[in-house]
C-alpha cells in the first residue's frame, strides 16, 4: 500500500488497469473478504480529493456498486478511449485481446454471463472466495515471466501495434494483464505500453501533458 500513498501524494488521478484484488466479487450478502485495509486505504485517498479509476481484469472485473458507493472509484468493465496526460489513449486489462490465452477465451464468457454471475451472487461469501481461490491463485508472479506469461506479453504487444497502425486517432495504448513492463515507440509521439505491476515487478506508468510516457520503477527508469 506504500505506493497508493505515493502515487495519491504525485497524481491528480490513479488508473489501476485490473488485478488490483487477487478475486474480487460482490455477493448478495457482502463482498471478498481479507481486502479491508487495502479498501479503507483506497476510499482515504479518494476522500482526499485523489480520483481513482479502476479497470476491471480477469481477477476483478465482478466489482460493481460497492466498489462505486462505498469506496467512491470509478470501476470499467469494459476498454474505453480517453484523454490521458494530453494524449487519445485506449485503456484496457487485456484479456481477451489478441490471439493468446485461448483456454480462456473460451470460457471467459461463461464466467462472465449474466447466469453465472447472478447464481455465484447467492453463494456464501466465504465458499465463493473458496472455490474462487483455486483457480486464481497470484504468487507466480514473485518470480521472472514464465514462457506462458512471455508468449501472453508478445500478443498483447503485437494486438497493440496492429490496433495503433488500424487507429491513427490514438496516440497511445495501456494495457495490463501479462504483468510483463513493456514500452515500445510504435511511432513518432505514439506508444504502446504495459505497466507491468507495482507489487512484484514494482513498476508503473506516468503520464504528464507535454512529456512523453515514463514507464518507471520505484527510484528509477525501467529498461
Amino acid at each position: 500500500m506504500a505506493w497508493l500513498d505515493h502515487a495519491a501524494g504525485e497524481a491528480g488521478r490513479i488508473v489501476v488497469n485490473g488485478d488490483l484484488f487477487d478475486f474480487w466479487f460482490e455477493y448478495l450478502w457482502g463482498t471478498t473478504g481479507g481486502y479491508e485495509p487495502v479498501l479503507a486505504r483506497l476510499k482515504a485517498i479518494v476522500d482526499a480529493g485523489v480520483p481513482i479509476t479502476l479497470m476491471g481484469g480477469n481477477h476483478d472485473w465482478w466489482g460493481g456498486r460497492f466498489l462505486t458507493d462505498e469506496i467512491g472509484m470509478e470501476f470499467l468493465r469494459a476498454p474505453v478511449v480517453r484523454e490521458l496526460g494530453g494524449r487519445t489513449t485506449l485503456l484496457a486489462h487485456g484479456d481477451g485481446l489478441g490471439n493468446g490465452d485461448l483456454g480462456y477465451r473460451l470460457i471467459r464468457p461463461v464466467l462472465r454471463s449474466p447466469l453465472a454471475c447472478w447464481c455465484f451472487r447467492l453463494l456464501p461469501p466465504a465458499l465463493g472466495d473458496r472455490i474462487a481461490g483455486r483457480a486464481s491463485r497470484t504468487e507466480h508472479r514473485w518470480s521472472e515471466p514464465s514462457p506462458r506469461q512471455r508468449q501472453r506479453s508478445n500478443a498483447l504487444e503485437n494486438w497493440a501495434v496492429e490496433t495503433l497502425h488500424a487507429r491513427p486517432e490514438l496516440d497511445l495504448i495501456v494495457l495490463g494483464h501479462a504483468h510483463v513492463p513493456t514500452f515500445r515507440e510504435v511511432g513518432p509521439g505514439r506508444w504502446y505500453v504495459n505497466a507491468g505491476d507495482w507489487v512484484f515487478r514494482r513498476t508503473y506508468l506516468i503520464l504528464e501533458e507535454g512529456r512523453p510516457p515514463l514507464l518507471t520503477e520505484w527510484g528509477e527508469p525501467c529498461a
